[in-house]
């Protein structure tokens, strides 16, 4: 399938394994128990008889397309609108809001249903929001510019010398912080946007992302770019993406229901097949 998880930077080793020629783009959790009417007409919404959804601005490709979450398209873009469908809202009984990431999965009363903006489980977010189903398995990936000293990191280690950068609060600065551990101290930065201008201007060496974003970033986003590699995975799926919604948010169960459905009538792995590009021939950092 499209791609593989790696290693959670917290379950992270020394010591890591080479991949399964042939991972899964997506496993399933146990099944959730089957749920009422979350529609229109449920009242179980921020809004009566609409779906409020959420992401951050701006929304990257490939994720979304031409920054606009509404238009159905991209790979989250697709899932929000699928995932809406199964709950039985049409097109003009949806809206979309936009949140900054770090205040979706803050602790606290949300104005949305659920925000989809590539959100790993991790255990400490359960403490602030709920979770969804996974919805998209992935690996974190290093990208550095053409021709420089980190480019040519062919492991984790010989990245530890380097200054690296990832946006706040991802998992992805916790992979620098917690996998390779470098020796300076990792840069946080609001956005990707933010961090990809760092990165050309030569305040940072590298930028740790999603293997997606990565992709995105060297086909199109920022000339003269190259992905240096994936991490390593000593599990074959472990990190996923999930929708997120408000602690305790009635349409937990509705979403996660959703979510489920889309997995076992194929449609997740389709969408992804549809827009995330492949990173089969991307090398994997050991």
């Amino acid at each position: 399938m499209v791609l593989s998880g790696c290693s959670t930077p917290d379950a992270a080793s020394d010591t890591a394994t080479t991949p399964s020629a042939t991972p899964s783009a997506y496993t399933k959790l146990p099944s959730t128990a089957s749920v009422g009417n979350c529609g229109p007409d449920s009242g179980l919404t921020h809004s009566p008889g609409t779906l409020t959804i959420a992401t951050d601005s701006p929304a990257y490709a490939p994720w979304f397309v031409d920054d606009d979450p509404s238009n159905g398209k991209g790979f989250e873009g697709s899932v929000a609108r699928t995932v809406a469908e199964r709950l039985g809202y049409t097109q003009d009984q949806i809206t979309f809001v936009r949140v900054p990431w770090a205040e979706a999965i803050a602790p606290g009363p949300k104005d949305f249903d659920f925000d989809i903006n590539q959100v790993t489980i991790v255990g400490d977010r359960r403490e602030a929001v709920d979770f969804s189903s996974p919805y998209y398995a992935v690996t974190q990936a290093i990208v550095a510019m053409e021709g420089s000293p980190a480019a040519a990191s062919r492991n984790l280690n010989d990245l530890t010398g380097f200054r690296l950068g990832a946006q706040i609060e991802s998992t992805s600065l916790a992979a620098i912080e917690g996998t390779i551990r470098p020796r300076q101290d990792a840069v946080a930065f609001e956005t990707n946007d933010d961090a990809k201008v760092a990165l050309a201007e030569g305040r940072i060496d590298a930028l740790v992302v999603d293997i997606p974003t990565g992709l995105q970033i060297t086909e199109s986003d920022l000339p003269k770019s190259v992905l240096v590699g994936q991490f390593p995975r000593p599990n074959t799926v472990t990190e996923f993406f999930g929708l997120v919604l408000e602690k305790n948010s009635p349409l937990t169960s509705c979403t996660t229901a959703a979510v489920d459905a889309l997995y076992q009538d194929g449609t997740l792995d389709n969408l992804a097949q549809t827009w995330l590009i492949d990173s089969i021939n991307t090398p994997i950092l050991e």
